[in-house]
């Protein structure tokens, strides 16, 4: 048995879990709360500790010690299990997405499987599950109506979600997330050609069908997250709090942290596809000329423990920009909707990806690459 394989695959679920994951969710809850106060024109959560940095603690204990309290009228085995479900699979999803180069030799993704964008749909739509339950169990209308909603959503938006990243794979020819992330490294950024090689102009051309296939993705992404404009599953306004209306403490809050995760497994996944994963190359006038220079962790003693964790950092520092888009359009556009939300997935994205694919397809075969 390869212990240690199982013992740094184990530190890898620890940290990016419970010492990256879970504190970035408390504090992208802050930011949130935060942006919305500045777009609006108030001051935020400003009380526990400096600008308020404590109250997603304070917001922890509240619902760590908050009454558990479970309605007569719902069926219990599954109101309780609608939370779990709800939460497991934003945080499993994470496990192939690589994060980073090496540290201290050792790759930086949990699992670096051959399949990795396949697991990564198959383990995602299963969050709708907890949705539906949640919904059902309760035996109340408002959460139904929004568990339903949700299914339809999640079966509208998925289609596009799946079809818009086939561009990608007819590109790379691999489904390995890694490999999409090395491509990225040796030919350019996917909806940037300028960062990196990409010097060819037929390589500029294939950036168009690109470009489409990341905006259709990451608007696929805020509906398959029920994020504003698109969530219509908890519209507040029509449906009290939708699919968790009952639910309080705990259970309450697994809904929210799994909202969340799902949130920055999606801005992960966009990060990894279409943004060079954890690559930033640095602007260097070396004896050749302008030239990219590659930091990573395959350089000896601390340069590359220094450049694995810059590559780390890399990373969850474009995820991070990416929740501030999510937040600024949260606060920004109004919500959308029913029959305008399923207009948009059918009618309009699910057709824009599928011609994508042909067009991107006949680039790659009849031009030069």
């Amino acid at each position: 048995m390869d212990y240690y394989f199982i013992i740094t695959t184990l530190m890898k679920i620890v940290g990016v879990v419970f010492l990256i994951i879970l504190p970035m969710v408390s504090y992208t809850v802050y930011a949130e709360r935060r942006v919305s106060a500045l777009i609006q024109d108030r001051l935020g959560p400003n009380r526990v500790g400096p600008a308020g940095l404590l109250q997603p603690v304070a917001d922890a204990l509240k619902f760590i010690l908050k009454e558990d309290f479970t309605p007569a009228h719902v069926n219990k085995f599954y109101y309780w299990l609608a939370p779990c479900l709800a939460m497991v699979p934003a945080i499993a999803t994470i496990a192939v997405v690589p994060f980073g180069s090496t540290l201290f030799g050792v790759p930086m993704v949990i699992a670096d499987i051959n399949v990795g964008v396949l697991y990564v749909f198959a383990i995602a739509s299963l969050g709708v599950y907890g949705i539906v339950i949640a919904g059902w169990a309760s035996n109340s209308k408002y959460p139904f109506l929004g568990g339903v909603r949700s299914s339809s959503q999640m079966i509208s938006y998925e289609l596009s979600l799946g079809l818009a990243v086939i561009p990608i794979f007819i590109l790379v020819g691999q489904l390995r997330l890694t490999e999409i992330v090395n491509y990225q490294i040796a030919h350019g950024w996917m909806i940037a050609p300028f960062i990196g090689d990409w010097l060819n102009p037929v390589k500029w051309l294939l950036a168009v069908p690109m470009l489409i296939s990341f905006a259709v993705f990451t608007v696929a992404i805020f509906a398959e997250t029920n994020r504003l404009p698109f969530d219509l599953p908890e519209a507040e306004t029509e449906l009290v709090g939708g699919y968790h209306t009952e639910y309080g403490s705990m259970k309450f809050a697994l809904f929210f942290l799994g909202e969340y995760a799902a949130m920055i497994t999606g801005a992960a996944i966009i990060v990894t596809l279409f943004l060079g994963g954890w690559h930033l190359p640095v602007p260097w006038w070396g004896a050749e000329g302008f030239q990219w220079l590659l930091i990573n962790g395959d350089a000896p003693g601390w340069r590359g423990v220094l450049g694995g964790l810059f590559n780390i950092a890399t990373f969850f520092a474009k995820v991070a920009v990416l929740l501030i888009v999510f937040i600024w359009v949260r606060w920004t556009l109004p919500r959308f909707r029913y029959d305008q939300l399923m207009r948009l997935g059918w009618v309009f994205f699910f057709e824009i990806a599928l011609v994508n694919i042909f067009v991107a397809a006949l680039i790659i075969a009849y031009l030069p690459l």
